[in-house]
């Protein structure tokens, strides 16, 4: 009962947060991009929620804006990665000739830090949406081939399987009609987390200085813009890394919770950890 209290509310908040952010021209009162210099660097008050920043905009509504950025990479990522990890761990886990090949690419991708690789291919390719989309999709995929390829040769020999074999079925068909709705328990759970994951390396890539051009507004470059003045103005940095621990603490959420509702197993643990010990009777 407490699980599911627990991820109802890290639904709620995380469509709170979407919500807000796609319709925030709808009822923001005050414009992200507005600079006022006599406002600047206030504290949090009625007329200004979050404070103003050192150009005197107003914090909350560049807080809000933010999160688009952060949650259209992190859609568009979780998507793409998942898309193609999906196809070759399929690959890989069902046909095994090209298991060793396909596998030795991705180890090869997995021997860098997610965060180091994205960091390294968006210094080449430059800041941009689009190139931080590329970057974070080739260091993320590879985690979601190798689930996806652990989760196909647990069923690959399956009896239902080998009776699509004899009836002579093309063996693609067989990949996408008997074998991928099997594996998709995983497949919503790693996506889940790598939504999560592309959210703060975003953010991250914006706090280093690779990230979208400064003057759209991101958590990551809006941390990167208040270190200076952390000391003299702690809420710039405060609310900007709030709204990333909470969007990124209500999406790790959720995917703990899909992976017990897909997983029984995990649900029988948790119930014989809850299970008081009955001790025997005194003499």
């Amino acid at each position: 009962m407490m699980s599911q209290k627990r991820n109802l509310i890290a639904l709620a908040i995380f469509l709170l947060i979407a919500l807000g952010t796609i319709t925030a021209n709808l009822w923001l009162p005050l414009s992200p991009v507005a600079i006022d210099a006599e406002q600047r660097l206030l504290a949090p008050s009625a007329a200004h929620w979050f404070g103003t920043d050192d150009f005197g905009r107003d914090i909350f509504a560049r807080v809000v804006v933010a999160a688009r950025v952060s949650l259209a990479v992190g859609v568009i990522v979780a998507i793409i990665a998942t898309v193609v990890g999906t196809l070759i761990g399929l690959i890989s886990g069902y046909f095994r000739k090209t298991d060793f090949i396909l596998m030795r690419i991705v180890d090869g991708f997995l021997a860098f830090p997610a965060l180091l690789l994205a960091l390294a291919l968006v210094a080449a390719l430059g800041g941009s949406i689009t190139n931080i989309v590329i970057a974070l999709t080739i260091a993320f995929f590879p985690v979601m081939s190798r689930v996806v390829r652990s989760a196909v040769l647990q069923i690959k020999n399956a009896q239902y399987i080998e009776a699509a074999k004899t009836t002579g079925t093309n063996n693609f068909v067989i990949i996408f009609r008997y074998v991928l709705p099997n594996v998709l328990s995983p497949i919503i759970v790693q996506s889940t987390f790598i939504f999560a994951k592309a959210i703060l390396a975003e953010a991250a890539l914006s706090f280093l200085g690779v990230g979208v051009n400064p003057s759209t507004p991101t958590w990551g470059n809006m941390l990167q813009e208040s270190q200076i003045y952390i000391t003299i103005a702690p809420w710039f940095s405060i609310f900007p890394g709030v709204a990333i621990v909470i969007t990124v603490l209500s999406l790790n959420i959720l995917g703990d919770g899909l992976r017990d509702a897909f997983d029984p197993h995990s649900i029988q643990k948790k119930k014989k950890k809850r299970r008081p010990k009955q001790t025997a009777p005194a003499a």
